[in-house]
């Protein structure tokens, strides 16, 4: 009654075996795909591509817990069938594995639902865990440590994850790496274009925010409408809600306009742009000289995807809470980004950046090699599949 995005779920969750009803025959060979939410499907999207690949005549059934992620993927996804995961009971695992007969299970990350992985390994239908990240004190639990030892096959992301499932007696585990940077390799080489975006920048240098929240926008427009530098300015909120985005323009006194409202008059002369959309971010971060990632200022643990834009070899900047995500320590190690306690510190970096060209191309460039680094997660866990 109260939070839409929950009943998003709720009402999606009815839906579930209607559709799949509709969508599978009895014939049908099929692969199940599962994701918590839209970061876990990017992050499985490199595995999704090259088993539809292999397996080129089986539908691929995905499902997601989350509305952020099924709303946003349920017309546009690489699978062939997009359902909400009806809830961990025995009746829905029953009926749902009925109704699509998977040949192969695939989890992302943390995905651990006991009921339905029992109900897997009754059927000997072969299931994998990937890009599996554990401490243990999540082992501390005795469900979670028994349904974990139902996958047949685990692939981590670090050896400490590695060293944890085999210390609980899994013995088919391996240390794979992360295929998020595989996916974020994928995006560059995309290379899509973005309409405006060329003749909005007018070969000025860029600070793109991604994923942002209030304390985020608090020090970003302190620094807009005090700065007077030339740079040009694209923002990207996390939630599009549209009475936020525009209390957030009404804090900006420079010339700001939407990213749907953009076209070759409004154009010209603005220097900030609100993206109100998802899905377009990561299609930005090559306009770019530099980047600030949000939700560094939200605790521990909501920081957003910094990946995305050290791909495309960006300086970036985050808030100060980081130290739950390797990659960010690794880059901050490095020295291709930096970590800001509030808005004077948020400007005397820009500052710093922007004054000096070649240290802010030799500083992005050090996060584009860490990523090219990390590449090849996905290929490790088909070789050990194989």
């Amino acid at each position: 009654m109260f939070n839409s995005k929950i009943k998003l779920g709720v009402v999606g969750r009815q839906e579930t075996f209607n559709r799949l009803n509709n969508s599978i025959n009895s014939n049908d060979k099929t692969i199940w795909f599962h994701c918590a939410s839209l970061g876990e499907y990017e992050q499985g999207f490199p595995l999704f591509v090259e088993i539809k690949k292999k397996y080129p005549n089986h539908k691929l059934v995905l499902s997601f817990f989350s509305p952020s992620g099924y709303e946003v993927k349920k017309a546009n996804s690489i699978a062939d069938i997009v359902v909400y995961l009806p809830i961990d009971t025995k009746d829905n695992c029953e009926k749902f594995l009925d109704l699509i007969k998977p040949e192969i299970v695939v989890f992302i990350k943390s995905e651990i639902w006991p009921n339905y992985l029992n109900e897997i390994k009754k059927r000997n239908i072969k299931s994998i865990l990937v890009c599996a990240i554990y401490n243990s004190s999540q082992m501390k639990y005795g469900l979670l440590k028994k349904a974990v030892l139902k996958f047949d096959y685990i692939f981590t992301q670090d050896e400490k994850s590695k060293d944890l499932f085999k210390s609980i007696g899994h013995n088919n585990v391996f240390n794979s790496g992360d295929t998020r940077f595989d996916r974020v390799s994928l995006s560059k080489n995309l290379n899509e274009d973005v309409d405006y975006i060329k003749e909005f920048l007018s070969k000025k240098d860029c600070l793109i925010a991604g994923s942002t929240w209030g304390k985020d926008h608090e020090i970003l427009t302190n620094y807009i409408n005090h700065s007077k530098s030339d740079l040009k300015y694209i923002i990207a909120p996390h939630e599009i809600n549209k009475e936020e985005i525009i209390n957030l323009k009404s804090f900006i006194n420079k010339k700001t306009i939407l990213f749907s409202e953009l076209n070759n008059e409004n154009i010209k002369n603005a220097s900030v742009i609100i993206v109100d959309n998802i899905g377009t971010l990561s299609k930005l971060y090559k306009y770019a000289s530099l980047a600030y990632i949000g939700g560094g200022f939200n605790g521990e643990g909501k920081l957003h995807n910094t990946l995305e834009a050290a791909v495309f070899g960006l300086p970036i900047i985050i808030g100060k809470y980081y130290s739950k995500f390797p990659e960010a320590v690794n880059m901050i190690k490095s020295g291709g980004m930096f970590s800001i306690n509030n808005a004077e510190s948020l400007k005397n970096k820009i500052d710093e950046l922007i004054r000096d060209k070649e240290k802010l191309q030799q500083t992005g460039a050090l996060n584009s090699s860490f990523i090219n680094s990390k590449i090849g997660a996905t290929q490790s866990i088909l070789t050990n599949l194989k």
